[in-house]
């Protein structure tokens, strides 16, 4: 028996360096800026259910953390699992986030714990000592800064269930309001135990009403199946979460007097400037969109209904000494006009330019991102979780516990790699801003 375990071990650590091998060969053919409340260093861990395996908002997390905010120094695990409660991952903690050792973390659970029925005080309880027994365990496997996130929300068309489940609510209702009292008992132990606190489920209820008003009741803001957003909702779950982590959205702050000199905040770099031209080098970058303004899929749909340019995203240019009413400002392909009165309060570069010069680096920076986070996800549910019920095998047997802590180290391994060559992608971006008078 304990032979056979040990060939397994072999065999598995030579699939996943097989596995790294071929997706390497796929892959070959001034102001204080963007603060966060994470310490330096910091392993941030990703937890939740289905939702949070999606690999949405985690990526626009990791990405906005990494390319927004200027945070190379911190690392991000994503540890989402399908169909998981609070006390489904109260029972793997200790041992799948042990090859990471996060000392920060984000949880979004609640969607399964409600069991899709009306709330009760069994439901209540139940999903209570669970989110309590993760947060207490976090702590004591050395996590510091905590995110207790709220659960989602259910789409208000799509999410259906048979007409006697809820009474005389409808579905999304009913199961709305069951959530809602979920969120008021994480927002509770958040307090109790002194972690953070993440409403994930209020802006979501608040944008779906929003944007189905003016798009129509089709437009799914939690997915079509009810429960699973797309990319739109993801954007406004990573919102909750970058906001609770304090990332304070002051991105850049671009000066150009007319008269004189740009200056430019931390991360940026002026390298000319002349006639209301200037020539800037950035390391920090504006959070990209996807190019859609209509459909639910793509992220940028949502952005009329919630505050994430104007929280998160503020990539600013002032102009000083206007000599005209108005002038018209160039920043990569568009020119838009603005007022000398809005110019001198600042614009935001990222809410009124629908393409930037940071795209195409944007784009390689968040699907590197993705598919680290792929990797990550085959690393947990594939090898680790199973390490749990093969434990006893390895107590007294340390040749075979040798072996499984060299597969742990291998797929660690292979993991930090991915995240150092993503953080390469990360490289300068330059581009000018053009401002011209105009009567």
């Amino acid at each position: 028996m304990r032979r056979s375990l040990k060939n397994l071990v072999c065999m598995l650590i030579l699939g996943i360096s097989v596995l790294a091998s071929a997706e390497a060969y796929s892959q070959d053919a001034g102001t204080s800026m963007a603060k966060s409340t994470l310490p330096k260093d910091s392993h941030l861990a990703i937890i939740g259910d289905s939702i949070t395996e999606q690999k949405m908002y985690s990526k626009y997390m990791e990405t906005y953390l990494l390319a927004c905010a200027g945070r190379k120094d911190i690392s991000v695990f994503q540890f989402g699992w399908g169909g998981e409660t609070a006390g489904g991952f109260a029972g793997r903690l200790e041992n799948d986030l042990s090859p990471f050792k996060p000392t920060a973390a984000t949880l979004c659970y609640g969607m399964n714990d409600g069991g899709y029925r009306p709330f009760n005080d069994s439901v209540g309880s139940s999903y209570e000592k669970a989110m309590r027994s993760v947060l207490e365990k976090l702590k004591a496997v050395g996590v510091s800064q905590i995110v207790a996130g709220s659960p989602g929300a259910v789409d208000t068309k799509y999410f259906q269930k048979p007409p006697a489940v809820f009474g005389d609510k409808s579905s999304a209702d009913g199961y709305n309001d069951s959530l809602r009292h979920l969120r008021d008992i994480g927002e509770k132990l958040a307090g109790e135990l002194k972690t953070s606190f993440a409403d994930v489920h209020t802006p979501l209820v608040e944008a779906m009403a929003k944007a189905k008003k003016a798009k129509g009741d089709e437009y799914d803001v939690c997915g079509r199946d009810g429960v699973h957003p797309g990319a739109n909702g993801h954007l406004i779950m990573a919102y909750a979460f970058l906001k609770a982590l304090g990332c304070d959205g002051n991105i850049a702050e671009i000066t150009v007097d007319m008269k004189g000199d740009a200056t430019a905040s931390e991360g940026h770099k002026v390298l000319s400037s002349s006639n209301g031209k200037v020539e800037i080098e950035s390391m920090k970058y504006p959070f990209c969109f996807d190019a859609d303004p209509d459909k639910s899929g793509s992220n940028r749909s949502i952005l009329p209904y919630i505050p994430f340019n104007q929280d998160l995203n503020r990539f600013t240019l002032k102009v000083k000494n206007l000599s005209s009413a108005k002038a018209k400002v160039t920043w990569g392909e568009e020119t838009k006009e603005f007022t000398k009165e809005q110019l001198e309060s600042g614009i935001n570069l990222a809410a009124e330019f629908s393409k930037t010069p940071f795209d195409e680096n944007f784009s390689k920076i968040i699907q590197a991102v993705g598919a680290k986070q792929n990797f990550e996800t085959q690393m947990i549910k594939g090898v680790i979780t199973q390490f749990r019920s093969l434990n006893e095998y390895s107590k007294d047997d340390a040749e075979l516990k040798g072996a499984f802590d060299t597969l742990k180290d291998k797929l660690s391994k292979i993991q930090a790699k991915k995240d150092a060559d993503l953080k390469a992608l990360i490289a300068p971006v330059k581009y000018s801003i053009t401002i011209v008078p105009s009567a």
